[in-house]
């Protein structure tokens, strides 16, 4: 086998040589190996960049690292003598101030990682329920989204709200590796795949076992969550419930409150017995759909709005983003804003509550023109800004001998007639309105 495979030294493609096209229907782990699949999880691995691993090698190094091995690891992956490496545990902060652990891959388990879903990901997505919407081709948070504001319509308005305690640190290994068995025949595939549940962490130097859990941060996870959390889809449907789930992000639309409780309580006793997974108590609950919030949202009479909670997280990044000690140019301040904005737009810009979206375009405007009398910084500078842009001379010299702060001053009228709405958008200030209405008139 080890003279089959190797590293294109031109484009740092991988590719594979002398196998049989037949085979490829049969046997997975050849599947996985293929040239074909390695060399398209490969640009994808190279497209998602990211950090490196314990071992410092980065996505741009690593064809020339591994261009010579690339024979031999392929050989010990068949010959079942590949052992992963640690991957490294990063700790990123939550908006409530919460930490969250993740877990990077070296780039090189990562590859392996992403053709094994390439080839799995299809075996299993097939049996999936149509109430499963995350990491799965052609699904999104947002048919999650819209499916609970169909339940609603429906007249399911009581949400049993389910958070699952720590579950990818506590994934059980055998209940998920019996599951994966189910569909997978090729043992030396599920041998990988139990050496990458095994393969530890490195936390600040010290290296952990792992005989529990399956670390976030690596593209294997997302699958093998969905694999272990199939039985609970099943269990609902089985039951005739209404549900959304993505990932660990569960709620389930009931029409009584009587009812929710007699659902907390026998899937809290399912998801311990037979998944070996616990409930969050504190967050989980039965109550009014529109006191619960799913995937970042929340449901006001059936219509979709953003939650406070993500709201309040999207200020304090604008916050940032335009701050006054920030000290960048204005055109690098406009493209990350604008990076920012879209992205927060593309997810949450779905919402069917218009009403706020004016006052944040207000609200963004008066923190630029506060970036811009902080940086214009002297009374000669702002005075000689503002008649550039064509505000009178009194008001221009009152106003940039004024000793209010620039918060305030961003709102006189003498800023507003310099630094028009016009000419913000002209330096590159992105509209929110008009992402907002981008999304929603483009259906």
């Amino acid at each position: 086998m080890g003279s089959e495979h190797a590293l294109n030294p031109t484009g740092g493609v991988l590719f594979r040589r002398g196998l049989e096209e037949p085979a490829l229907t049969f046997q997975l782990l050849e599947r996985i190996l293929s040239s074909e699949n390695i060399g398209e999880e490969w640009k994808r691995v190279r497209a998602n960049k990211g950090a490196p691993g314990i071992d410092g090698i980065t996505v741009d190094t690593f064809p020339d690292a591994f261009r010579e091995r690339w024979e031999e690891i392929c050989s010990t992956i068949f010959a079942g003598k590949y052992s992963p490496s640690p991957v490294l545990r990063v700790e990123i902060p939550k908006p409530d101030g919460s930490l969250r652990p993740l877990g990077i891959p070296i780039v090189l388990d990562r590859l392996i990682q992403q053709a094994i879903v390439q080839v799995l990901g299809p075996i299993f997505d097939s049996e999936f329920s149509e109430s499963s919407c995350g990491f799965r081709p052609g699904r999104s948070a947002h048919d999650g989204i819209r499916q609970v504001q169909h339940f609603i319509r429906q007249g399911r308005k009581v949400a049993v709200d389910f958070d699952l305690a720590k579950f990818f640190d506590r994934v059980n290994h055998d209940v998920l590796m019996s599951r994966i068995a189910s569909r997978v025949k090729d043992k030396r595939v599920l041998r990988l795949i139990g050496k990458y549940l095994r393969a530890g962490v490195m936390v600040n130097g010290s290296m952990q076992a792992t005989i529990i859990g399956v670390p976030q941060g690596g593209p294997l996870s997302p699958l093998l969550a969905n694999i272990l959390l199939d039985d609970l889809d099943k269990e609902l449907e089985k039951r005739g419930h209404r549900f959304s789930r993505y990932a660990d992000d569960l709620i389930i639309l009931i029409r009584s409150r009587r009812a929710g409780n007699r659902v907390m309580a026998s899937l809290r006793r399912f998801l311990e017995n037979k998944l070996k997974l616990a409930v969050n108590e504190k967050k989980s609950k039965v109550a009014p759909v529109e006191e619960c919030s799913f995937l970042g949202f929340v449901f006001v009479r059936g219509k979709i709005r953003w939650s406070e909670k993500s709201f309040r997280e999207f200020k304090r990044q604008i916050r940032l983003l335009t701050g006054r000690s920030w000290f960048v140019s204005m055109d690098y301040r406009y493209r990350k804003l604008a990076e920012y904005v879209r992205g927060w737009m593309n997810y949450y810009g779905i919402s069917e509550y218009y009403r706020p979206i004016p006052e944040i375009d207000e609200w963004l405007r008066r923190r630029i023109r506060m970036c811009y009398w902080k940086q214009w910084r002297y009374t000669r500078a702002k005075v000689r800004n503002l008649l550039k842009l064509g505000t009178f001379k009194r008001e221009a010299i009152l106003t940039a001998l004024s000793r209010k702060g620039p918060w305030h001053l961003a709102r006189t009228l003498t800023t507003q007639v310099g630094m028009t709405n016009k000419w913000l958008y002209q330096e590159g200030l992105i509209s929110v309105k008009e992402q907002w209405v981008k999304i929603h008139y483009s259906r």
